[in-house]
């Protein structure tokens, strides 16, 4: 079955009482029994609800993935995976991390005897040198948050299978449309559904996807045990907006391609992180491990300060101030400040992540009132300076 198909179909049948062609919203905590133990399948909608289920499902075939789950935010999903791990056991993950990935790992599941190594994954191979008998885990962004850094997957892959430590990817950037980690050798696939799955800013989600059956297990007596579950409308919800996935996505590719060229030769923008062009860092491994280079783009700005910058990221009329991805509308971000607050600042510019970066979630509006927007800050930005 193809990718549109799959998005529009997989995990949703007619329901069976009324025929009804949308998964019904199972609005219940609890379920009849017939005896004790003996019911349906649902027993308590903590453990499982019919509308998540055929979410779960639906998402899982997206990723080409045997079993899905959903959590009630991408951080919940996050959470699970790290709770695979011991006191004791190290985790290998990026320098350019996802603010609230990175505040989770220094300032929760550190203090329980989990180390972290943040490290430069752009040459993959850069792993060996972190790698010991403790390692448990090696988690991936890719594209990264917010410097668009590209990671060989497979590589990681590679690795991960030669020392047996779980690769786990976190594929919000990219979503399943453009790019499938367990395909490339990934055991486990992360994804902050709020974002692109989602897709109309109106849902907090997350969701792990995995092909292994014992880690399936683990991850679900987690879900199961700690309670970070989706309700089943927001469960609905993402149903509904998966369904229209492969239309946005081309969307957000075509509209993103477009100002990220007119960006890249704008004598005000000093960088411009999109893994679209020739020239960006691991732009082959983009092509072979993705199907198109996504809607986010990152631009430094040229001489600005960090007041200037705030100013030039309010002035914006379509582009709307405000955190989150993936919408249908488009957004502009300053990491430093927003999303990547958490990092310290030292790490943050290190990454790249400067105090003149901005992120744009390149939407579906029509191309020409996004380019109108852009050219008209941008045409303010010496004045405001």
């Amino acid at each position: 079955m193809k990718f549109a198909t799959k998005a529009i179909h997989a995990g949703q049948e007619p329901d069976e009482t009324t025929g009804a062609v949308m998964t019904p919203i199972y609005q219940t905590s609890t379920y009849w029994q017939e005896s004790p133990g003996k019911h349906k399948g649902y027993a308590y909608a903590r453990g499982k609800n019919p509308t998540r289920s055929a979410l779960e499902k639906c998402i899982a075939s997206l990723e080409n993935g045997k079993h899905g789950l959903c959590f009630s935010s991408g951080m919940g999903a996050t959470d699970a995976v790290i709770k695979l791990l011991q006191p004791g056991d190290e985790v290998i993950t990026g320098n350019d991390l996802y603010g609230g990935s990175y505040r989770m790992f220094t300032k929760v599941f550190a203090k329980f005897g989990i180390k972290f190594h943040f490290i430069d994954l752009t040459d993959a191979n850069n792993i060996n040198n972190f790698l010991n008998e403790k390692t448990k885990l090696i988690w991936v962004e890719t594209p990264t948050n917010p410097t668009m850094q590209i990671i060989d997957i497979s590589v990681c892959a590679e690795i991960a299978k030669k020392h047996n430590v779980i690769l786990a990817v976190d594929n919000t950037f990219a979503s399943p449309y453009l790019q499938n980690p367990l395909d490339l050798g990934a055991d486990i696939v992360m994804h902050s559904v709020t974002k692109y799955l989602g897709g109309h800013s109106d849902v907090i989600m997350g969701a792990l996807v995995t092909n292994d059956d014992t880690i399936y297990e683990q991850l679900a007596f987690i879900h199961n045990s700690c309670g970070a579950t989706p309700g089943p409308m927001d469960s609905f919800l993402v149903l509904r907006g998966i369904k229209t996935l492969h239309l946005r996505m081309k969307a957000h590719c075509e509209n993103a391609e477009v100002i990220a060229n007119y960006l890249k030769k704008h004598p005000k923008i000093e960088k411009v992180y999109w893994p679209g062009f020739a020239d960006s860092q691991n732009h082959e491994i983009a092509k072979k491990q993705m199907r198109g280079f996504g809607g986010m783009i990152s631009i430094v700005l040229k001489n600005a300060s960090l007041e200037h910058t705030f100013k030039i990221a309010s002035s914006f009329k379509v582009f709307t101030l405000a955190e989150s991805l993936g919408g249908v509308e488009s957004l502009i971000n300053h990491p430093a400040s927003m999303t990547h607050a958490s990092i310290p600042k030292a790490e943050r510019e290190a990454a790249g992540v400067v105090d003149n970066m901005l992120r744009l979630s390149v939407g579906v509006e029509d191309i020409s009132d996004l380019m109108e927007d852009l050219k008209t800050v941008l045409a303010k930005i010496y004045k405001l300076c």
